[in-house]
């Protein structure tokens, strides 16, 4: 029976999504909810499975896993991406790596969610409130606001139209800027120097990767207006967390929304946690019932074609 861990499952929901009883005559189960600690538990722990369904980007699938898990032999991951997988080391070792589906419409909203939370001062007031206190804050609108766009592809172009919707003027700047992109949505075409300068909002949508890795640092943090706000739904390593801290803490800039960091899940010990201009949600920006819905039911559809020797949403690249 082939033996089946189902990894970071945080929320213990997987099985709302998945019918363990009706799978039990073809697989044997495992579902891991805790991340592991480090590399070694990781091998200890996954050392028998013939299979792994990762959630995208939470455990890293590194050449080192894939070279020491001997009877490895299928990924299915959510999503049809995910950089923490290997690819090349599990194409060595012809481990077959499928993926699935996704809707992208989450994560715009998600971003959404927190520019109104930083414009209308959200974290204190909800904090207030429970403490007893009322209307502390004076919050900002966003009709007229800059809009700046780092990134301006299908996640980006979505926050771009719902940022014309409330009236702000939107700006948008990527290495690979698409132009007839910018035409069509009314999104103002810049250079990265320009955006951060104005941007009354700075949201980023672009891929992790080295491309941008660091792309906001203080030197550009310093250039941006101490009223602006950073919002991050992409990936931790875009933004220099370092510096972001010295940002916040000295008020170079007015706050920063964030839904991805560095090292997730986010330590407990992280100053980001205790600076009361920083709006911090745990990576939920793909997390809702319509997505988990896709991903767990696609997944175990991939991991049937794999043992079928029919492999579907193959990822090789």
């Amino acid at each position: 029976m082939l033996k089946v861990a189902i990894l970071d499952d945080y929320q213990n929901v997987s099985q709302q999504f998945i019918d363990i009883e009706k799978l039990s005559g073809k697989y044997e189960i495992k579902i891991f909810s805790e991340p592991f600690q480090d590399e070694a538990e990781a091998l200890d722990q996954l050392s028998d499975f013939e299979a792994l369904l990762v959630m995208r980007e939470r455990t890293p699938i590194t050449k080192n896993i894939i070279e020491n898990l001997s009877k490895l032999k299928f990924i299915v991951t959510s999503g049809l991406r995910n950089k923490s997988i290997d690819l090349e080391s599990a194409k060595k070792r012809k481990i077959i790596v499928c993926g699935t589906e996704m809707n992208i419409n989450p994560t715009p909203e998600l971003t959404w969610g927190l520019i109104l939370g930083l414009a209308r001062n959200f974290k204190e007031e909800i904090d207030n409130m429970y403490q007893g206190y009322w209307q502390t804050t004076v919050g900002v609108e966003l009709k007229g606001k800059i809009l700046g766009i780092i990134g301006l592809g299908k996640v980006g172009s979505q926050v771009a139209k719902i940022g014309k919707v409330f009236g702000m003027e939107v700006m948008a700047w990527s290495e690979n800027l698409d132009l007839n992109t910018c035409k069509k949505l009314d999104v103002l075409p810049c250079s990265k120097e320009d955006l951060i300068k104005n941007s009354d909002f700075l949201s980023i949508h672009v891929q992790g990767g080295e491309r941008y890795r660091n792309c906001i640092t203080l030197k550009e943090m310093d250039k941006m207006k101490k009223t602006a706000f950073l919002i991050n739904t992409s990936r931790g390593s875009i933004v220099n967390e370092d510096d972001l801290i010295v940002a916040l803490s000295t008020n170079e800039i007015a706050g920063a929304g964030l839904d991805v960091y560095e090292k997730e899940p986010l330590p407990e010990n992280n100053k980001l946690r205790f600076l009361p201009n920083a709006l911090l949600t745990p990576h939920i920006g793909y997390v809702t019932a319509e997505n988990y819905s896709i991903f767990y039911k696609q997944m175990i559809e991939a991991l049937e074609s794999c043992v079928n020797n029919k492999p579907i949403r193959l990822i090789d690249k």
